[in-house]
């Protein structure tokens, strides 16, 4: 039986990319004419958003489907905008595993008991129904707050080795402020981030997958690279879920150490920079086209990463 990483090695392979499309969508820079569209159709309201988001993404899901193995929707750009960014999110979700793409869904759940249950049930696993259980989001895999503990984190491991999916759990974050807490020094030695990394190697030992990886991940950002260097030895059988390329200023150079010497354990996750691309002259590319700068984007980002895996023979293909 394939676990989550099985499936992302083989995703990986078969495109010749480790890169993430992540859609978190921003109705102010949504193109003008789909904006429109909506609503024509929809009016002045929440529904119109939400059209006009899923719109946006299927276009560039179409565009990009052959390029990347994975697309990340950001929970939050969805959920402000109430059932109506909900049903966007989940068309979306459905629209890209019907395009053959991994789905990662950016929602950073956690909580206790009964409530992280309910969580990784919504996201990962089935709920229960007047007359029987079904899947809710169905997401391939999830992105999850360890802050509770191991009793906060149980329910998503269980859930990832009932149906087979992934956690990317937040371990050392892209943001310029992460170190306000997770570089503090703990009074045993080490770092907060790096007690975390320990953590997720042991809730992940027991769900490693044919290919050697564990379905249990880290989210690592690209903006510290040392940092990731030293994850890295801790955590050799997680995969890394790498933010902060592009246009959070990390490069690829810059993730080249959140990868083994096999080439795999880490995607690299671009949002700003793929979705909206076509705001940059340099892709050459009108608003009524956008999808084909997020198309070239993409190009340039698996370009660029491949380039940088090869030079130090890492290209796993």
């Amino acid at each position: 039986m394939k676990n989550f990483a099985d499936k992302l090695i083989e995703s990986i392979i078969n495109k010749k990319s480790v890169s993430v499309v992540g859609l978190d969508p921003r109705l102010e820079q949504i193109p003008a004419f789909l904006k429109e569209e909506a609503k024509k159709e929809f009016g002045n309201g929440f529904e119109a958003a939400g059209s006009a988001f899923f719109e946006f993404n299927k276009r560039i899901i179409d565009a990009v489907k052959e390029q990347v193995p994975v697309i990340k929707p950001q929970m939050a750009f969805y959920e402000q905008y109430g059932k109506a960014g909900i049903e966007a999110f989940d068309k979306t979700v459905k629209y890209g595993q019907k395009k053959g793409l991994l789905v990662i869904a950016d929602a950073k759940r956690n909580d206790i008991g009964s409530t992280a249950k309910a969580y990784a049930a919504a996201h990962l696993g089935e709920v229960e129904l007047t007359d029987g259980k079904k899947s809710c989001f169905d997401v391939d895999a999830l992105t999850v707050n360890a802050y509770l503990g191991t009793d906060g984190i149980k329910p998503f491991t269980e859930a990832c080795k009932q149906f087979e999916k992934g956690i990317f759990i937040l371990v050392k974050t892209s943001n310029s402020s992460s170190g306000d807490i997770q570089d503090k020094e703990l009074k045993e030695g080490g770092a907060v981030f790096e007690l975390m990394a320990e953590f997720v190697k042991k809730w992940g030992s027991d769900l490693v997958g044919e290919k050697g990886y564990s379905s249990v991940g880290a989210v690592v950002g690209a903006t510290y690279p040392e940092q990731a260097k030293n994850l890295r030895e801790i955590m050799p059988q997680s995969f890394f879920l790498v933010p902060g390329y592009g246009a959070q200023g990390g490069g690829a150079k810059d993730v080249l150490p959140c990868f083994n010497n096999d080439g795999f354990g880490a995607v690299v996750n671009s949002s700003r920079g793929i979705i909206f691309a076509f705001e940059k002259e340099e892709f050459g590319c009108k608003e009524t086209e956008f999808e084909k700068a997020s198309q070239k984007a993409v190009e340039k980002m698996n370009n660029d990463i491949n380039t940088v895996l090869k030079e130090k023979g890492k290209i796993p293909w």
